[in-house]
């Protein structure tokens, strides 16, 4: 985030803006964004919709949204007037191409109030079924055609396998070109993980070692312990593969990875990411249980809580062949990764919800020192964590205090909060501010996308023609099935344990 300064004037248009996730994410982020001075003077939020609601009624919702789920809790009442008289309500029907007429008449008659062209985010909060006619709409309305003012936000899921979101980005490509087009996935606007490239590329220790040579295997891990809760039908048609690997996961991949940008800039950096894409192995149709794994909760216990089997969740077929765990083993094959492994894993109805990379390095050499000093008590690993902690930790041994030899594994802690002290960013605080401010740094470029869904589609063409016969296969409260285990062992590796609190 830079200078708020910065920013010039700018309507931000909302569609879907009545939805959970307009009340949830974007406009309690909008606030904090105010909050903090980083909202230009000149600000107007849109709400779009084809609800009859006021402006006040739509004030009032997002005040309650506000207060339950911002960082901050709820607004202050000074700000929050000053805020809420930059929210204006438009009723729209997206099928009634009059009202994008309307829409456009009303944001350039906000630009001659302003004296000025103002920056146009249009912010698709809404069913991706939605994005072809509204993407149409706004191209037949002459509202795309400002290459250097206009922005369009699509959310996930951009498709459901690579055929489906060729269509969905043509149509995006054919009105918007490819530098107006924001691709969010809110993983990427954490600040840990946008400090990866930092700590890679700021500091001359960490480079020399960050190769096939030093480093024996990577693990990514995003775990969660809730199950699906209340989106068993949106889980169905998706799965643990669809809903974090192919995006969250590969992009993390992609940051550990990835060359070093010649400048830092939102096409080199994409650039470098798309490189690894490229490099990555791809999986043989016929030997997909070689690289993946799957996995369904079956019922169990996390933190004295008894949890349903996932096939007995609302909206959940009785003989669900949806994974709600799934692993992958991937190589990038170049000069500097080669036959290092990189393990994948997420899943639902874990033993802690945690989210975490762990660069496990490889074994000394020659052993020095005798077996009974315990150095093989832990490898050496580097570990950047996201949730819920913050910040990296480096393990290694040390010898402990005394007169005999005795190696004693123990941690270099980094925290954001006692390094920094100040409240976080939520992730889409920050990805707001770069889409105002025009960066694409930390957005999916088409070719990113498209090299993804290439990557997994093997995997999910197999699944689905190969219906799991061990479903429910781990229990919920556990690490996973015995799967998983088995695609790392084949190795003579194991899953590293995630790096949790010390309660």
């Amino acid at each position: 985030m830079q200078a708020a300064q910065c920013l010039s004037a700018t309507q931000f248009v909302l569609f879907g803006s009545s939805g959970d996730l307009s009340w949830r994410l974007v406009v309690p982020a909008l606030f904090n964004l105010f909050l903090d001075g980083h909202l230009p003077t000149r600000f107007l939020l849109l709400a779009v919709d084809r609800s009859d609601k006021s402006e006040d009624e739509i004030a009032l919702h997002y005040h309650q949204g506000i207060t339950e789920n911002s960082r901050r809790g709820a607004p202050p009442e000074d700000a929050w007037q000053s805020f809420s008289g930059m929210i204006r309500h438009v009723k729209l029907n997206v099928a009634d191409q009059e009202d994008f007429q309307k829409l456009a008449l009303t944001l350039n008659t906000i630009d001659t109030a302003w004296d000025c062209k103002a920056e146009r985010v249009f912010y698709l909060a809404t069913p991706p079924s939605l994005f072809e006619p509204i993407t149409l709409s706004l191209g037949a309305a002459g509202l795309a055609q400002d290459r250097e003012r206009v922005r369009l936000v699509v959310e996930k899921p951009l498709g459901n396998d690579l055929e489906s979101f060729r269509k969905i980005n043509d149509v995006l490509c054919r009105v918007f070109e490819e530098r107006q087009l924001f691709r969010i996935d809110h993983f990427l606007g954490k600040e840990t993980v946008q400090n990866i490239l930092a700590m890679r590329f700021a500091n001359p220790i960490f480079e020399p070692i960050w190769n096939r040579r030093y480093v024996d295997h990577v693990v990514i891990t995003v775990a969660e312990t809730l199950g699906v809760e209340k989106r068993g039908s949106y889980y169905e048609q998706t799965g643990a593969l669809r809903d974090m690997v192919q995006n969250h996961l590969l992009q993390l991949l992609c940051l550990v990875a990835m060359e070093p940008p010649v400048v830092y800039d939102a096409d080199d950096v994409r650039g470098k990411k798309v490189d690894v894409l490229h490099a990555l192995r791809p999986i043989p149709p016929d030997a997909v249980d070689k690289f993946a794994a799957r996995g369904q909760y079956a019922e169990g216990w996390i933190r004295g809580e008894k949890r349903m089997a996932y096939r007995n969740e609302p909206n959940v077929d009785p003989r669900s062949n949806t994974e709600t765990y799934a692993a992958l083993k991937l190589y990038v094959d170049n000069w500097r990764w080669q036959d290092v492994p990189f393990y994948l894993r997420t899943g639902k109805g874990l033993t802690a919800k945690v989210s975490e990379i762990s660069i496990r390095f490889r074994d000394v050499p020659h052993r020095a020192f005798p077996a009974s000093a315990g150095l093989n008590a832990q490898p050496t690993r580097l570990v950047i964590q996201m949730h819920p902690e913050q910040g990296i930790v480096l393990k290694f041994m040390a010898k402990e205090p005394g007169s005999q030899l005795r190696l004693r594994p123990v941690d270099m802690r980094f925290s954001y909060n006692e390094a920094f002290q100040i409240d976080i960013p939520a992730a889409y605080e920050t990805l707001l501010w770069d889409v105002m401010a025009g960066d694409a740094t930390f957005f999916m470029r088409t070719d990113q996308v498209e090299a993804a869904w290439k990557l997994v589609m093997p995997v999910l063409d197999a699944w689905a023609a190969n219906p799991a016969a061990d479903f429910p296969n781990y229990v919920a409260g556990s690490w996973g099935p015995e799967s998983a285990d088995l695609l790392v062992a084949s190795d003579g590796n194991s899953w590293l344990t995630p790096t949790l609190a010390k309660s």
